[in-house]
């Protein structure tokens, strides 16, 4: 690990002001994904700025009947939290399907977003990635590719996002809310805050240097039955090769959207028109587009099966 400077930061907009006087500098809570690029050297930080004493650990009720979840809000009280579990419970099982116990403790709402892809070829300074040195190719596109992407995609680029959050955050219809340098606030629409991976891999969010996310929004709850279906190579601590994050209403109408699959949580809500017809035709215009790899072809299958089987289980499968 490289050497680095730290400071403690008293207010979100002193961090992201510290943030603009040290081009480079990074935003340090749980630091369960960046500690972890710091010692690989992929992330190689001058300046980390530790946000963990300001006042975003909360979570609160929003005039419109929502919920504001603070930055800094651990992933173990989100999902515990009586409120997540009753009204927003997708969110909850998405966050009991990921990581570890040890590593919910530490996670945090924002951190949770902001997590960078496990890409194997990301992770390995000796490969090329253009997401970690732009310019140097993407060793994924004639290597091992099972667990891409297979939409979306770009020349440049087949990583997929991990998060399991934003998944849930996704077919909530989450606002994310910041604050840059300049002490000006915005409100992000998680539909716009992850990127594709286009010609700029290296860029995950729309987040402008140094700005600093506070708080996210959902909106007043949607009702139905929710669930989020995980599909990995093992139980438990492993990414999702497909995951299904679902709120079904009686009538059989919906919203969906699909990790393990994209460089962002994959929605399409046009396609939710064709939910009443059932998984094949719903998947059919999710899809549409689609350029897999010969390894992760079967991935279209696995999406249309396992959103079957949310559709056809009238309880919803276990996260």
């Amino acid at each position: 690990m490289k050497a680095f400077t730290f400071e403690h930061a008293r207010t979100p907009a002193e961090a992201a002001a510290a943030a603009a006087r040290h081009p480079g500098a990074k935003f340090v809570a749980g630091g369960t994904n960046l500690l972890d690029l710091m010692k690989l050297q992929i992330e190689t930080p001058t300046h980390l700025i530790d946000v963990n004493g300001l006042d975003l650990d909360k979570i609160e009720a929003t005039p419109d009947g929502g919920l504001r979840i603070g930055a800094l809000v651990r992933n173990t009280d989100l999902a515990a939290d009586k409120g997540i579990r009753r009204d927003y419970a997708v969110l909850s099982r998405a966050l009991l399907a990921g990581a570890s116990g040890q590593l919910r403790n530490m996670a945090t709402t924002a951190g949770n977003l902001l997590q960078r892809t496990r890409c194997p070829y990301f992770y390995d300074t000796d490969q090329p990635c253009n997401k970690r040195a732009p310019g140097t190719g993407c060793g994924a596109l004639l290597g091992f590719s099972r667990q891409h992407a297979i939409i979306g995609v770009s020349a440049d680029c087949i990583a997929t996002h991990p998060s399991d959050m934003a998944v849930a955050m996704r077919v909530l219809d989450a606002t994310v809310h910041t604050i840059k340098p300049d002490g000006t606030t915005r409100q992000i629409p998680i539909v716009n805050f992850h990127r594709l991976p286009g010609s700029e891999p290296q860029l995950d969010t729309i987040l402008a240097p140094g700005e600093l996310i506070t708080s996210v929004t959902l909106p007043p709850p949607l009702g139905g039955r929710h669930v989020y279906l995980k599909i990995r190579d093992r139980a438990s601590y492993a990414f999702a090769l497909v995951s299904i994050a679902a709120i079904i209403q009686p009538d059989g109408t919906g919203r969906v959207a699909v990790g393990g699959i994209a460089h962002k949580p994959w929605r399409v809500e046009a396609a939710e028109a064709d939910l009443p017809r059932g998984a094949k035709a719903f998947t059919t215009r999710l899809l549409a587009g689609a350029k897999p790899t010969p390894e992760n072809a079967f991935k279209l299958k696995l999406v249309e099966r396992a959103l079957a089987s949310v559709l056809d289980d009238p309880k919803g499968p276990h996260p």
